[in-house]
């Protein structure tokens, strides 16, 4: 697991501030290979190359993630969702209930600097 001084400005404040990065900026919105994307900080299994999707949001979008116990999902008083990593708590996006219905209508959309990609 990275300490706090290890990670870059940029993913500093999206994982720990709770920011987000620019739309269509992010390294994996365009990557279309074969593989699990793991939070950027621990090293966690987060999301498979099989459920991402393209939103036409600006951000890496996922069906489901690889497994749910991996994920927190915070709801807030106002009613968003955020969606952090279980095992250090960084922030990596939210969910959304407008993805493709035929399979359950999630949209998980993460943050590429929150993410790293292992290729199959």
């Amino acid at each position: 697991m990275k300490k706090d001084t290890e990670l870059s400005p940029e993913l500093y404040h999206v994982a720990r501030e709770k920011g987000t990065e620019a739309p269509f900026s992010g390294n994996y919105l365009n990557t279309h290979e074969s593989g699990i994307y793991r939070c950027a900080v621990c090293g966690t299994e987060l999301f498979s190359s099989e459920t991402k999707f393209d939103s036409g949001t600006g951000w890496p979008s996922f069906t489901d993630p690889n497994n749910i116990e991996h994920i927190d999902l915070i709801r807030s008083p106002e009613g968003s969702v955020e969606v952090a990593c279980k095992k250090c708590g960084s922030h990596l996006g939210h969910l959304f209930y407008d993805g493709p219905e035929n399979k359950g209508g999630k949209r998980f959309c993460i943050n590429s600097v929150c993410l790293d990609f292992e290729k199959k």
